[in-house]
């Protein structure tokens, strides 16, 4: 019986997973993502962001390999991939995280993760500037709404700009949001050799090898009072919004279509909002809602118009 499971569990690692399980999957990484932020809020009132995100990276590298171990996922990348290995580690595991940790420090949970998923907005308008897409009609009209969002929740009666943390804080997530823009207009340009699952681990042990030698530099030995309050937010931070997650993004984008998943994450500040709202009694005023619907809705137009384009490239050969 035992090996049997350990059978099943080995072709759900290896393989595609059906349509059902897969959407299944999705739901749980947009929560996962979502839940994440006010988690990681709470973290970092006991540790400094380097090593919250470093404690939760080498947990997350631990549930990875028990996770990949069974699969054939665990093999020797290709020097012609250490590129990404890199540009994933450093741009979105460690300054994306690092910096997200930092910033929520100083900004409420939920309108930290409204800024930190302005990331489309960012790669819609610096991929037509690379070289790399041509503006269309909905991608333009969804920067501009996801810009109109962004000074919505970036207004004086939302942020107070005599508050230099909070300006700090709000600045962090943007640049967060900007440095995982970077690393996904790289991504789309890399001329991969190994699958994402297979390369994930080993963006993992580098961005959890960067973080703890930071960590141990700057804010030398972590001190913390742990309780089981303390481990219980790591354990979540680390095997469910990080490791889980990824494995399961990983497998859902083998199974449902780029346009499915890039219209389905719009959700993920969203359930950060009410999980801010529920866990932290965080208000969700007007500001934060009209600007959360801008940002969505103008990520929804910029994902289509790039869906349309592709199309369109498509039909011309």
């Amino acid at each position: 019986m035992l090996f049997g499971r350990l059978d099943c569990f080995k072709d759900f690692a290896m393989n595609s997973v059906s349509p059902r399980a897969a959407v299944g999957l999705f739901l749980i990484v947009v929560l996962a993502w979502g839940v994440n932020w006010t988690i990681t809020k709470q973290l970092v009132q006991f540790l400094p962001p380097l090593w919250t995100s470093a404690i939760r990276s080498w947990i997350a590298l631990a549930a990875l390999f028990v996770i990949l171990k069974p699969s054939n996922n665990l093999v020797i990348p290709d020097r012609r991939d250490i590129p990404v290995i890199l540009s994933v580690a450093l741009l979105h595991m460690t300054v994306f995280s690092v910096l997200v940790a930092a910033g929520v420090r100083f900004l409420p949970a939920s309108k930290a993760i409204v800024l930190g998923y302005t990331t489309p907005l960012w790669v819609a308008i610096a991929a037509p500037l690379l070289g790399q897409d041509t503006l269309t009609a909905p991608k333009v009209a969804g920067a501009l709404l996801g810009l109109m969002g962004l000074a919505v929740i970036l207004n004086p009666a939302s942020i107070d700009w005599t508050n230099t943390d909070v300006v700090l804080g709000a600045g962090m997530v943007i640049l967060a949001a900007i440095s995982w823009a970077a690393n996904i207009i790289y991504i789309r340009a890399h001329r991969w050799i190994g699958s994402p699952l297979q390369l994930l681990i080993w963006q993992l042990l580098v961005a959890t090898i960067v973080l703890t030698g930071a960590a141990v530099v700057v804010d030398g030995p972590p001190h913390a009072e742990w309780s089981w309050r303390l481990v219980a937010l790591f354990l979540y931070s680390g095997l469910i919004g990080t490791a889980l997650a990824y494995w399961a993004m990983s497998m859902v984008n083998k199974s449902i279509s780029a346009l499915t998943t890039a219209l389905g994450t719009t959700g993920t500040p969203l359930v950060g909002i009410a999980s801010a709202a529920i866990l932290l009694g965080e208000p969700i005023d007007i500001s934060l809602a009209v600007a959360a619907a801008l940002i969505v809705t103008g990520i929804a137009l910029a994902t289509l118009g790039d869906r349309l384009l592709r199309r369109q490239a498509t039909a011309s050969g």
